[in-house]
């Protein structure tokens, strides 16, 4: 179910920014890896279960929830003016790996 619902973020995303765009919208989501916060703390299960996921990240480490929240604000800011139907990663690397 979690893989199906990424895709189907990605293709709404993709679809809506296609429909927007003749009104000057713009429209794009952001995928983040693992960030430190609550719910991956239940996800885990555990510090060491969470150490063992940061390993995985290229960049060795978990995000910070203002990571996400720094990219959220380019995507709305008018330096990210001409972008839109793009799915930003936001996740140390993982994706490149």
């Amino acid at each position: 179910m979690y893989v199906a619902s990424k895709h189907v973020v990605e293709g709404l995303t993709k679809s809506a920014a296609l429909e927007a765009a003749g009104f000057g919208v713009r429209i794009n989501a952001v995928a983040p890896g693992p960030v430190d916060m609550e719910m991956l703390d239940s996800f885990s299960g555990g510090a060491e279960r969470k150490a063992a996921m940061a390993t995985a990240v290229p960049l060795k480490r978990i995000g910070r929830p203002e990571e996400i929240a720094d990219e959220v604000l380019f995507l709305a800011s008018h330096k990210a003016g001409f972008m839109s139907g793009q799915i930003v990663a936001v996740n140390g690397g993982k994706t490149a790996s």
